[in-house]
């Protein structure tokens, strides 16, 4: 039974290596990724503000050395979903289950005056060119503005403005300057109100302004403002911007997409393809876009493969949980537990802000590291 992923984040290094691990060279699976390395998410914020560099956090795709498993570095120029055949740039793979993890794609010109007079911190060339931007910036008013929803990692932005904060009193420069944090929700995070209330504090605390149920339509360069869906204008001297999300034009085109992500069951994550299952990103089941609840997919979907392998019937289901390391500055980091299941209201937890919490954010990155490189 061959298996093709498409795609080498979260949920394709932790499917391929759960198979991997438990059926070893008897497995045949085939992981395509156009990418030559791996970043977590919180990692391009370490860059950008100077806390790691790139090639700290780069993790080549050439390290991985799993039974059963081959990386081809590729860019995917169509899928068939019917057929389950995928072409690429290095020839075609057909699979008897395939599964799609392309995660989204971002797209900075489809907000007027992003590309011209902003910058955007959601991809890993992005955040890292905000490296040296940041190095040279002196101060002044400071924009973070999500362009539309969904977007991924929902505490990102409120995670950004704390950074920049302490970013800016470390070179000395906080008292001329002001941040600002669009946000198109009525709180940070809204499936847990007490880290919302804690965010807010937190805001309050350092004079961070917040914009809440807004999104930025645009900027104009020029005046340097940006423009809010109220029709707000928020003046800028530096704008980091979250871009539209979509779903990789080569998704689009195959056909599976509907309002423009993949859908699939929310319990088994197959779509409406046999043979075919989506996880992370690229889906709308209903959980946030964020590399932990793309793992938990992934971890269902490897365990439905691994029964098909052994000739039982399929039943692992996933349960919508994740957690989320949210970062306060100062050295210190929350964690927000939360549980999304179909036609109930999220639910979930919230641990104050610690050291402690940041020392376990760093293990889990490390862990994952160990398991899917054997770094």
């Amino acid at each position: 039974m061959r298996v093709v992923v498409l795609g080498a984040g979260f949920a394709g290094l932790e499917l391929t290596t759960r198979l991997s691990a438990e059926f070893g060279d008897e497995a045949d699976v085939v992981l395509i990724d156009e990418n030559d390395a791996f970043v977590f998410g919180f990692s391009k914020l370490d860059v950008m503000f100077g806390d790691s560099t790139a090639t700290a956090v780069r993790h080549p795709y050439r390290d991985i050395v799993k039974p059963g498993v081959r990386f081809v570095q590729a860019r995917i120029l169509s899928i068939d979903p019917t057929a389950k055949h995928v072409v690429t740039d290095a020839g075609s793979f057909d699979a008897d289950i395939l599964v799609v993890a392309l995660g989204a794609d971002l797209d900075p010109a489809a907000t007027p005056g992003l590309v011209e007079g902003g910058h955007e911190f959601y991809t890993v060339e992005g955040a890292f060119k905000l490296r040296e931007v940041l190095r040279s910036f002196e101060g002044g008013r400071v924009v973070i503005g999500v362009t539309s929803a969904p977007f991924k990692c929902p505490p990102a932005p409120s995670e950004t403005a704390l950074m920049m904060h302490d970013f800016l009193m470390r070179r000395g420069f906080r008292e001329r300057s002001e941040i600002s944090l669009v946000i198109p929700m009525s709180v940070p995070i809204p499936p847990s109100p007490a880290a919302s209330d804690a965010l807010l504090a937190a805001f309050e605390a350092r004079d961070i302004y917040w914009y809440p149920d807004r999104a930025v339509l645009e900027t104009d360069p020029f005046r340097q403002f940006a423009i809010l869906s109220d029709g707000t204008e928020v003046p800028y001297d530096l704008f980091l911007g979250i871009p539209r999300h979509r779903a990789p034009a080569v998704v689009e085109e195959s056909g599976m997409t509907v309002d423009g992500w993949i859908p699939v069951d929310s319990l088994t994550l197959e779509t409406a393809f046999p043979g075919v299952y989506a996880v992370g990103d690229v889906t709308s089941v209903g959980t946030p876009k964020a590399g932990v609840f793309s793992e938990g997919q992934a971890t269902v979907v490897a365990e439905r493969i691994g029964e098909l392998m052994r000739g039982t019937a399929p039943s692992a289901t996933y349960g919508g949980t994740g957690i989320c390391y949210l970062a306060f500055g100062r050295d210190e980091v929350a964690r927000v537990d939360v549980t999304f299941l179909k036609g109930q209201a999220p639910f979930g937890g919230f641990e104050e802000p610690s050291r402690r919490i940041a020392a376990d954010k760093i293990e889990f990155g490390a862990s994952r590291i160990r398991r899917w490189f054997g770094a």
